[in-house]
């Protein structure tokens, strides 16, 4: 099969059939073979119902329905585990995503060998202050934290080769930083290409002011996990080790001052009347702490089942 279309939705039942007629369509014109892969989050609406109408007219549907609503990243992970295409393309349900862009989405990944192809949304119909600044500075800083050189990381519409999403676990709000996850595992040519976006044309947006918290958190989380998931002692103790000398040494200096000066009959104040000297302290037993924390995480690591899990790529 060429193409597997993974859609995760969640109150979508107005722009569902609106958007399968145009992707098979698109699909048709190009002599794809392939499937859509509905993941229905816990929808309260209809949606579950239109999925069943439209798969019992078309075999290419594939539908999965949640009990409950458990994210997009959830949705995402059962979509990659049911999709059996060469290349996976992802796009939001609200037809805010153009399906004509999946040709060359597809040419990208067969023909040009790219582990993942990023939808780059550069003329967003989006509210400024909302939507369109704070993405601006969310890209920015994820360019800056991953080293991966994309304007629009959280762009729903992507494609993938069918063993990066078969490499790649996404959980929480990971489905943000998927090219990063895939980074971490191996696959380095990461490409970006600029796709129509339209304005909204059903419903209203699912995500709310919360994602400005969570995103920050979870970058933080995922750059820990791919830099350090396996080797924790890297961060906690380089880190305690630094505030403990740095502490400890403040410490030393302050009392041989001291010595020197009452040797020397030269005014000098008791060590424990310095504010100096109690931050030094806090250095210390903060850096005591961070290299204990180290360690722990390390006979955690060490006592993982994946401990040694390695992505193979080919063997011979």
């Amino acid at each position: 099969m060429d193409i597997s279309v993974v859609i995760p939705l969640f109150n979508e039942a107005e722009s569902l059939p609106e958007l399968f007629v145009w992707i098979k369509k698109v699909m048709l014109e190009h002599k794809f073979s392939f499937e859509v892969v509905f993941i229905d989050d816990g929808s309260n609406d209809n949606s579950w119902e239109v999925i069943e109408k439209l798969s019992s007219n078309n075999s290419e549907i594939k539908a999965i329905k949640f009990r409950r609503n458990y994210g997009k990243s959830a949705g995402l992970y059962s979509g990659f585990e049911a999709a059996q295409g060469d290349v996976v393309i992802t796009m939001d349900a609200d037809i805010q995503d153009s399906p004509n862009e999946i040709p060359e989405l597809y040419n990208m990944i067969k023909n040009e060998n790219y582990d993942i192809v990023s939808g780059w949304k550069k003329n967003r119909h989006d509210p400024v202050l909302t939507k369109n600044l704070p993405s601006k500075l969310y890209n920015f800083t994820v360019r800056i934290i991953s080293g991966i050189k994309l304007h629009d990381m959280n762009c729903g519409l992507k494609a993938y080769k069918k063993n990066v999403i078969k490499s790649v676990e996404v959980y929480g709000e990971m489905h943000r930083y998927i090219p990063v996850l895939a980074k971490w595992a191996g696959f380095k040519k990461i490409g970006e290409k600029v796709v129509a976006h339209y304005e909204r044309k059903y419903g209203k947006s699912k995500f709310g002011l919360e994602r400005f918290i969570r995103g920050p958190l979870d970058l933080l989380s995922v750059t820990f996990i791919t830099r350090f998931g396996k080797r924790p002692m890297h961060f906690f103790g380089i880190w305690g080790a630094i505030m403990f000398i740095l502490g400890g040494g403040v410490a030393i200096f302050l009392i041989v001052e001291k010595i020197y000066c009452a040797i020397n009959n030269l005014p000098y104040r008791n060590v424990t009347e310095q504010p100096l000297f109690y931050l030094s302290l806090v250095a210390v037993i903060l850096g005591v702490q961070l290299f204990l924390s180290g360690f722990l995480a390390e006979l955690v690591s060490r006592n993982s089942t994946d401990r040694n899990h390695y992505l193979i790529d080919k063997i011979i």
